[in-house]
C-alpha cells in the first residue's frame, strides 16, 4: 500500500503535542509512514519558551519512516498553517493524513485512513476521510458517508482539496441563494451559517467552516467510522475550546475499523444522530454551563498565576 504522509500542525502545548505523537508512534503503519510537522512561530514573548520546548521535543521525535519538521519563522496562526502546509504537501504527495497537536489516535487510525484512501481514490463524490466519530447515542455502521467535511483527524487527496475555497464570502452567498442555511445547520442544530459569519467578520479564523461548507456545497461527502479512532484532548482549557471534553469525550476504538466500498450517499442515522450532538453541544444542560463557567474561571486564574 502506498501511504499517506502524516501532517501534525503544532505551536505551543508541549503536553498535548507529546500525547498526540506516542499514540501516533503506536500506530500500525506509523514505522512505514512519512511525518512532516510544521510548527508555528510564536505570537508574542510569552509564548517564546513554550514554543521552543516543544520544538526541541519535536527534534527528538523517532519511530516513523522519515519526520521532516518545518519551523515557521513568523507567526502564521493555525488557519493559514494548516491551509498553507496542506496545500504544500497534499501537491508534493497527492494525498496527505492531517493532526493538530491535540488530536490522541488510536492504533489503528493509519490503517483505516490509508485503506479509506485507497478504497476511495477516484471517487469524484468523496472529499475526505475522518477518524474521529462524535459521540452520538444511535448505532452506526462500520462505516458510513455524510455530506460536508470534517476537521479533527483526517485525509484527503489532492482532487479533494482543490475544492477548498479560502473566501468565506464567496461560501456563504452559495449558501444563502441555494437556500442551504438550514440544512448546512444540520437542520439548525447548530449554527454553523453564523460561525462562518463570524469568520467573514473577522471574529474568528476558522479554516474548518470553510473546508466544511466548501464540500457541502459541492454536495461532496467524506466518510466515517463507526467508532471513534481519535479522541480530542484539548477541550481542557489549553486551546481555543474551554471546558468542553465532556462533551466531546468518546472510547477509542479497540479494533481495525474495516474498509469496504460503499454507496456514496448520506447515512441518515448518522446524519440525524450528528445533528442530536450538535444540539447538545449548542444548548449544553444548566449543569455543564456552570461547569463549564468554573473551568474557564480556574483556567484563567492558572495563566495569571503562571504568568
Amino acid at each position: 500500500m502506498d501511504l499517506a504522509p502524516i501532517i501534525l500542525f503544532t505551536y505551543k502545548r508541549l503536553k498535548h503535542t507529546v500525547a498526540t505523537v506516542e499514540a501516533l508512534q503506536k500506530n500500525t503503519f506509523a514505522s512505514l509512514s512519512d511525518l512532516i510537522i510544521f510548527s508555528d512561530a510564536p505570537l508574542n514573548a510569552g509564548d517564546v519558551q513554550n514554543v521552543q520546548e516543544v520544538r526541541s521535543f519535536l527534534r527528538t521525535i523517532s519511530g516513523f519512516r522519515s519526520v521532516k519538521i518545518i519551523e515557521r519563522t513568523k507567526n502564521f496562526g493555525l488557519d493559514k498553517n494548516i491551509i498553507n502546509g496542506v496545500t504544500e504537501i497534499v501537491k508534493q504527495y497527492g494525498k496527505v493524513i492531517v493532526l493538530e497537536d491535540d488530536l490522541q489516535t488510536s492504533p489503528f487510525f493509519l490503517e483505516f485512513m490509508n485503506a479509506a484512501l485507497t478504497t476511495y481514490y477516484d471517487d469524484e463524490n468523496v472529499i475526505a476521510v475522518h477518524g474521529y466519530l462524535y459521540p452520538v447515542k444511535a448505532k452506526l455502521p462500520e462505516t458510513f458517508f455524510v455530506k460536508g467535511a470534517d476537521c479533527w483527524g483526517w485525509a484527503t487527496w489532492e482532487r479533494g482539496w482543490a475544492n477548498f475555497e479560502d473566501d468565506g464570502k464567496i461560501l456563504l452567498k452559495q449558501l444563502i441563494e441555494g437556500n442551504h442555511e438550514s440544512s448546512f445547520n444540520f437542520n439548525n442544530a447548530y449554527p454553523f451559517t453564523e460561525m462562518l459569519k463570524d469568520q467573514i467578520d473577522g471574529k474568528n479564523r476558522s479554516w474548518a467552516i470553510r473546508w466544511y461548507a466548501s464540500a457541502f456545497l459541492k454536495d461532496m461527502y467524506t466518510l466515517y467510522p463507526g467508532k471513534s479512532l481519535v479522541l480530542n484532548i484539548g477541550g481542557d482549557g489549553s486551546g481555543v475550546n474551554v471546558g468542553i471534553e465532556s462533551l466531546i469525550k468518546v472510547q477509542l476504538a479497540k479494533a481495525p475499523i474495516k474498509v469496504e466500498k460503499i454507496d456514496v450517499q448520506q447515512n441518515d442515522i448518522a446524519f440525524n444522530a450528528f445533528a442530536e450532538f450538535h444540539s447538545r453541544l449548542y444548548h449544553p444542560s444548566l449543569f455543564y454551563k456552570i461547569r463549564r463557567k468554573i473551568k474557564k474561571m480556574l483556567t484563567q486564574i492558572g495563566q495569571f498565576s503562571s504568568g
